[in-house]
């Protein structure tokens, strides 16, 4: 099968995420089952035109603004009705409209829902990302292609049922979405590792409004002044990293900016807990991976968060934006050693449910049936190549 993706960034973007890593473990798997995959994304500084990796042909086209023109032409010109299937991912709420113009089936993966009714717009992310009047188009934009999309008759694939649910809102039939999850490239700890001396708590993400890094450093201030003892670990780069660490710079916050995946998973082993205080994700792949090290996490209880951490089983939950509540998991893990290793050992068992090849399996499933569809007139939009 020949699978032509579409996503706006690709793994070696300089601003790839979650998304991306996603993206790329299905992709390299399915052509380890023998597909061929063409991954159209946009270029960045220094990136070149064309670039194998993994297996899967990377094609960049325009910048991040005008690569969803120029995919239309490259389509046109070149791969129309030369591929078997076409994967549209949505990241940024701008949708690519293939259905519009493929004659493939069409199949759309997107991670997580922004559009969830005219006056929630406030628990988007696109607010904290963009100007108000551009991130109000952008959200409103969703609600208009969704609503196509499912007039259209396109399927979904989605990585939660919270994001599911999204969707279902939004007016895609429950039968016309597909829950393929996060995995993980790595097996998870046979057994809890042995954790710092000292009492260690990580947020490992961009440092951007939308991951709040800055409530997780207040709950620790609080936490520590309430009697708690330890470090606060913060992992990653973004636009917020000066700010917080000239208004928070002191002992007990360090700072490591970008570290490489080895040396992120030796903080996820060395922690006893994580901090994930976002406002919504699309399922919280740090998550996993924590767990996968035996460390529970601590998040707000949103969209995606309420999916991957399971409530006093590993993790806990709080109610969205309440630092206070934070501070009590903190203290409540600090100072209960018993609950602590319960949720540490659960959390492995969790994590032994994740693997990117489970992942692909699925996908690959899905993108057969869909092909197979097509090929007995069922396509997504009643359109025909002739093969």
């Amino acid at each position: 099968m020949r699978i032509l993706w579409l996503n706006w960034k690709d793994i070696k973007h300089p601003e790839a995420g979650g998304a991306e890593v996603y993206t790329h473990e299905i992709a390299k798997r399915l052509v380890k089952k023998g597909h061929e995959v063409i991954l159209i994304s946009s270029r960045y500084p220094n990136a070149s035109s064309r670039e194998e990796l993994d297996g899967v042909e990377i094609i960049r086209l325009g910048n991040i603004k005008y690569v969803y023109i120029h995919a239309l032409y490259y389509y046109t010109k070149y791969l129309k009705c030369n591929v078997d299937v076409v994967v549209e991912e949505i990241n940024g709420n701008i949708a690519w409209l293939t259905p519009l113009y493929a004659k493939e089936p069409v199949v759309v993966l997107r991670h997580q829902v922004e559009y969830t009714g005219s006056k929630n717009f406030y628990r988007s992310v696109l607010p904290y990302k963009l100007p108000r009047l551009i991130a109000m188009a952008l959200y409103f934009n969703e609600a208009f292609y969704l609503k196509l999309y499912a007039k259209l008759k396109v399927p979904f694939i989605t990585v939660s049922n919270s994001a599911k649910q999204d969707l279902v809102n939004a007016g895609i039939p429950p039968h016309m979405i597909y829950i393929v999850p996060n995995g993980l490239s790595y097996r998870p700890l046979e057994r809890i590792p042995e954790k710092d001396e000292e009492f260690t708590a990580v947020f490992v993400g961009r440092l951007t409004p939308t991951k709040n890094p800055e409530h997780a450093i207040k709950a620790f201030v609080i936490y520590r002044k309430l009697g708690g003892k330890g470090r606060l670990v913060i992992i990653g780069r973004g636009e917020l990293l000066h700010e917080l660490r000239q208004l928070y710079g002191r002992p007990c916050i360090i700072f490591t900016g970008y570290l490489s995946e080895e040396e992120k998973r030796k903080w996820l082993s060395r922690a006893h807990v994580l901090l994930v205080p976002s406002i919504r994700e699309g399922w919280g792949q740090v998550v996993i991976e924590a767990n996968a090290h035996g460390t529970p996490a601590i998040g707000y209880n949103v969209p995606g968060l309420r999916d991957s951490i399971k409530h006093l089983d590993t993790g806990i939950l709080v109610p969205y934006g309440d630092i206070r509540a934070m501070v009590k998991a903190l203290l409540a893990l600090y100072e209960d050693i018993t609950l602590w290793k319960r949720l540490a050992r659960n959390c492995l068992n969790w994590a032994r449910m994740f693997s990117w090849d489970t992942s692909a399996d699925k996908f690959e499933k899905i993108l057969l049936k869909m092909d197979s569809l097509f090929d007995i007139g069922m396509s997504n939009h009643e359109k025909k190549c002739i093969r």
